[in-house]
């Protein structure tokens, strides 16, 4: 909408006012006019439209009275202060039946929510448990869980298979070698459960009934991203499918093939890394193992190449066709899954 410029005045214009102003508004007043030169100094008594000019002698200036002024001013702004609130009214009445629809609708779900701190987290989690009607799909890299983890793990999943939903878990190879996650899965078995195990997994993952996904955010404070768009749950689902034909079942067959000149399938997974340029602490991590052990394999491996060096551990493994023989043992497992 167009606006009437003509009459307004930026709010610093009253401020010259000044003395000056006021005694020659006061001068002309007295005498009903005066000279347009002496009010050069005093601008606003033109622009407040407090002086016109003589009909009779364009040289000299006749006062308007204030009022008078004040009300030629304000109409203009009065004028627009109408026309807008008649639009104002206007729009209202076009939003009404758009308003009134948003009003019975039942707010939208948000396709990614942050959740910080642990309480947070776990609420949500709990919340996506009760609300699951029939698949968990859980991914838990890292090595065996703490003795507190798997009992509320147990208590939990107890309650779901009651319920009879179905739940498969991923952990990682060095899970095998936890004593209180093999008594975990036992218990689970009993149930619709399946535990399978990979040599390297993703970040955690937990996904409900395909509607719902939870996963981690990188960082040093507990946050996580609670995912409910189609098209991203869907995308880890399918994630989650091709690491799962992957694995094998934790309490059916050992996932490494029997050493070979005194290297195990472990050393083999962790040459392969070091080969890539990986350090210790991102080896350990990326294989579910504590950076302890990670390096007692390293040694071991060292040793059993006849290796007195890490460069020269890495020129060896390159050398004895280790890691040819690990890729042949890789795509005979892929094979038969």
């Amino acid at each position: 909408m167009a606006t009437n410029n003509a009459h307004r005045t930026h709010p610093h214009a009253a401020t010259e006012l000044c003395d000056e102003g006021r005694r020659l508004y006061a001068s002309a007043l007295r005498s009903g006019r005066i000279a347009r030169s002496e009010v050069a100094t005093a601008p606003c008594l033109m622009e407040f439209a407090l002086l016109h000019p003589d009909p009779d002698d364009a040289t000299w200036l006749r006062p308007v009275p204030p009022a008078a002024a004040l009300a030629q001013r304000l109409h203009p702004i009065e004028r627009e202060i109408q026309e807008r609130r008649s639009l104002a009214v206007e729009l209202t009445d076009h939003f009404e039946p758009f308003m009134a629809i948003s009003a019975q609708d039942v707010p939208t779900t948000h396709a990614v929510t942050v959740l910080e701190g642990i309480n947070r987290i776990n609420s949500a989690i709990e919340l996506a448990i009760g609300e699951c009607r029939s698949e968990i799909l859980t991914v838990q890299p890292g090595g065996g869980r703490s003795e507190h983890s798997l009992t509320e793990a147990l208590e939990r999943g107890q309650s779901v298979i009651a319920r009879g939903i179905t739940m498969r878990t991923l952990y990682q190879h060095t899970a095998r070698h936890s004593q209180g996650t093999l008594v975990y899965a036992e218990h689970m078995a009993k149930g619709n459960v399946e535990i399978r195990t990979l040599e390297e997994l993703i970040e955690r993952l937990m996904v409900f009934d395909r509607s719902v996904a939870f996963i981690p955010v990188s960082g040093d404070r507990p946050i996580a991203l609670e995912l409910r768009h189609p098209g991203l749950v869907d995308y880890l689902a399918k994630v989650f499918e091709q690491l799962w034909v992957r694995g094998v079942p934790l309490l059916e067959e050992t996932p490494y093939a029997p050493p070979t000149n005194g290297i195990t399938g472990v050393q083999r997974s962790i040459a392969k890394l070091l080969i890539e340029g990986h350090v210790d602490e991102a080896i350990a991590r990326r294989l579910g193992m504590n950076v302890r052990t990670c390096r007692a394999h390293i040694a071991k491996l060292a040793a059993a190449l006849g290796s007195g060096s890490r460069a020269q551990l890495g020129f060896l493994i390159a050398q004895s066709g280790l890691l040819d023989q690990h890729q042949d043992q890789h795509q005979d497992q892929d094979h038969d899954s």
